[in-house]
């Protein structure tokens, strides 16, 4: 009797575990009573009736990631090639995902495949590879009003890899590599160019600033000399109003011609001074001499020289007064060339 009452007690216990069922939070339980669908148990504490109620499944609430193989699509061009696509989605219905389809997710698959090979179908092998974004759309859109009835809500679907075949590659990679070489050959011709133009640029710059230079020397000499000859001839007219307020007499003038005779015979060219009045010049060379005491030359007196003077000028003077005159001025004139 104790024995029974111990198995009995055993099975009780072992029929309360049965009825109890905790969910776990991002999932539901579908409940069946007798074969027939009776609950969904959400995360938490739930009980049951032991043997008469089943889990019939566990359903995940969270985004799931489906990575399908490679599948084998033919484009418009009859290029055959491989794409393998990713689907995220997650249930919506549990009930639905329950009883809707057998195996949602192999029948999911096979969806998406057939999709994929009708939208590559009717795109050529360069739009296949430029319109994924295009591709992808479709296909959600596609994919989840299919998938409805299944319970199944699809958010997002991506071609993961294209793989078009080994001599497409290569033609394919020959094309991107003449592509790159083009773009290459452009940009160096456009660097130089631009090279070309800021060179010519800098140099028209360069010239135009040694012009302007150059032109601004220019008229800064040309200023300065103006300047300078404008000097000059201010002092000498200032020189020629001082000279003549100082009332300077003919013996300072006559020194002046002197020293300025004496200048021109400094040198070793030979110089030949022919003077305008010759009596008057010897006169004045005789009388330089004098003041300064050179050669064998006495003492002149002046009343002399006007009495030669007016000799000379008489007509009546014979050819030998005429001829000691001109003798006496060489003279004098052999001995200012000493000096």
């Amino acid at each position: 009797m104790t024995g029974f009452i111990i198995v009995l007690v055993v099975l009780i216990l072992i029929a309360i575990g049965m009825g109890i069922r905790i969910v776990p939070q991002g999932y539901v339980f579908v409940i069946e009573r007798l074969g027939r669908y009776n609950d969904t148990l959400g995360p938490g504490f739930h009980v049951i009736i032991p043997f008469i109620d089943k889990v019939s499944k566990k359903v995940s609430l969270k985004e799931q990631v489906a990575d399908f193989p490679p599948q084998d699509v033919i484009t418009k061009d009859n290029v055959i090639m491989k794409i393998d696509t990713v689907v995220y989605f997650k249930v919506q219905d549990p009930k639905l995902y329950a009883y809707g389809a057998e195996r949602p997710i192999l029948a999911l698959e096979n969806l998406t495949a057939t999709t994929l090979r009708n939208l590559v179908g009717e795109l050529e092998l360069d739009q296949t590879l430029t319109s994924r974004d295009n591709i992808n759309a479709r296909m959600q859109g596609i994919l989840d009003e299919a998938t409805d009835p299944w319970g199944i809500k699809v958010g997002r679907v991506e071609l993961k890899n294209i793989i078009p075949p080994e001599e497409i590659q290569r033609s394919m990679e020959k094309q991107m590599k003449a592509e790159r070489d083009r773009r290459e050959t452009l940009l160096e011709a456009e660097g130089h160019k631009q090279a070309s133009i800021t060179r010519a640029e800098g140099d028209k710059q360069a010239l135009v600033l040694k012009a302007e230079a150059e032109r601004d020397a220019a008229i800064a000499r040309a200023t300065g000399q103006a300047e300078s000859i404008r000097l000059v001839y201010e002092a000498e007219a200032r020189g020629i109003e001082m000279l003549k307020e100082a009332n300077i007499d003919e013996r300072v003038l006559l020194i002046k011609k002197l020293e300025a005779l004496e200048k021109m015979g400094d040198g070793r060219a030979t110089k030949i001074v022919v003077p305008t009045d010759l009596a008057q010049a010897a006169s004045d060379l005789t009388f330089k001499t004098e003041m300064l005491g050179f050669g064998n030359n006495t003492p002149v007196d002046r009343s002399a020289d006007k009495k030669v003077s007016k000799k000379a000028e008489d007509p009546c003077c014979s050819d030998s007064d005429k001829g000691a005159t001109t003798k006496h001025f060489a003279e004098d004139h052999v001995n200012f060339e000493q000096i």
